[in-house]
């Protein structure tokens, strides 16, 4: 028998992934593509050609041990060091390769961060609507998952509720822009705040409260929005990155945890964050991955073909009467269904062989997540299914 807690898991498995093998079901009855599948936020930008040619260089050139070896479990110096050094640039911070932990993607660091930080029974904050995973790690060791409720219909991060939750066993703060599922960037001015009513709450309890920036689509932005960056606002920050959004490598896992020299404890945070890497079984990032993102730091992938689609995809559904945000980054748009019951709406819009994934999975109930990370010609394609779900709810009304 397997564990009580993994059947848990189990029976709730992952409702992305089981939409995404869902549209493998209807693609063999009704063709791929009959089928539109806004599910997985799986890029459909390949990712640049330099990251190709780096790895192949790599492999051709240096020496293979190296290449595939063990080194040290924080990952290569010299990888850590161009990381740091590009962050420098970018940001104007102070890093050095001491700050950098090269990590299995953003969601390997977050779990080597949790596994840093949390005591059984201590407390995360997460702002809904937000990556359900979340409970997942924060359950991994043993923490409570503390949700505040949206903001709507703005969705930007609601501090006043904040405030209120958290308590002197709240360990940290997760802090996802730009947000998956809505694709909301959290202004510069509500970071202020944040960080301002965090600094307060560590004085009243005297304990550390640590902010985690999961940052997978930092550079996924568009009209000229910027995202601040967490770590100038506030010192007890650790960010978690991700190059599987920036560089197209989602399957690759590759990505880093930043610890600012600024952060409380940060001697024993970078040494114990460097252990769970161990002991959680990931020993090290992957050694070539690591040696070839650090190649291409200053690469990024051709943001103009998201930007298409999520105009695209947003004039229609508002001229289909939708309601929807105009998503500033990532690619993601963040419906509310067209009845109260998103799983139902979810249900109904498969008639159709449209396929979204329900809010309720990002604990915001009445609202479908649509991933606009596909060929432009699907949406194009899709627009009769939209057309029909609509006119469907339309009549209902009547």
């Amino acid at each position: 028998m397997i564990a009580k807690k993994m059947l848990q898991y189990v029976e709730g498995s992952s409702v992305t992934r089981a939409m995404f093998e869902e549209g493998k079901r209807l693609a063999q009855i009704y063709g791929k593509e009959n089928v539109y599948d806004f599910s997985l936020g799986n890029p459909s930008v390949e990712p640049p050609k330099a990251v190709n040619e780096a790895m192949i260089s790599i492999l051709r050139d240096m020496d293979s041990n190296y290449v595939h070896g063990y080194m040290n479990n924080a990952g290569h110096e010299e990888v850590r060091d161009t990381i740091a050094k590009s962050l420098n640039q970018k940001f104007g911070t102070r890093f050095s390769l001491k700050n950098i932990i090269m990590t299995v993607g953003a969601a390997g660091g977050l779990n080597v961060i949790l596994k840093t930080l949390l005591d059984p029974g201590d407390e995360v904050i997460a702002f809904a609507p937000y990556f359900g995973e979340y409970n997942h790690y924060v359950a991994n060791f043993d923490g409570k998952m503390v949700a505040v409720s949206p903001c709507i219909p703005d969705f930007q991060p609601n501090l006043a509720e904040l405030e209120e939750k958290l308590t002197p066993r709240t360990k940290a703060v997760i802090v996802n822009t730009p947000n998956n599922p809505t694709g909301v960037v959290y202004s510069e001015e509500v970071i202020q705040r944040l960080a301002a009513i965090l600094e307060k709450k560590q004085r009243e309890f005297g304990t550390a409260i640590y902010l985690l920036a999961d940052e997978p689509y930092r550079e996924l932005v568009y009209d000229g929005v910027e995202a601040p960056y967490l770590t100038k606002y506030y010192a007890n920050t650790i960010v978690g990155y991700s190059y599987s959004k920036s560089l197209s490598l989602p399957g690759e896992r590759i990505g880093y945890l930043v610890i600012p020299q600024e952060a409380e404890d940060f001697e024993n945070l970078v040494n114990a964050a460097t252990i769970a890497t161990r002991i959680l079984g990931f020993v090290n990032a992957p050694s070539l991955q690591q040696l070839a993102v650090a190649r291409c730091v200053e690469e990024a992938v051709d943001l103009s073909v998201y930007d298409a689609n999520r105009k695209l995809l947003y004039d229609k559904l508002i001229s289909l009467g939708f309601e929807c945000a105009k998503p500033q980054g990532a690619f993601y748009m963040w419906v509310k269904a067209l009845e109260e019951d998103d799983s139902a709406f979810v249900a109904k819009a498969k008639e159709f062989q449209l396929l979204f994934v329900p809010g309720s999975s990002f604990m915001c109930p009445g609202y479908v997540r649509i991933a606009y990370c596909v060929d432009i010609d699907m949406i194009k394609r899709s627009f009769a299914a939209f057309e029909k779900l609509a006119e469907c709810y339309r009549s209902k009304g009547k």
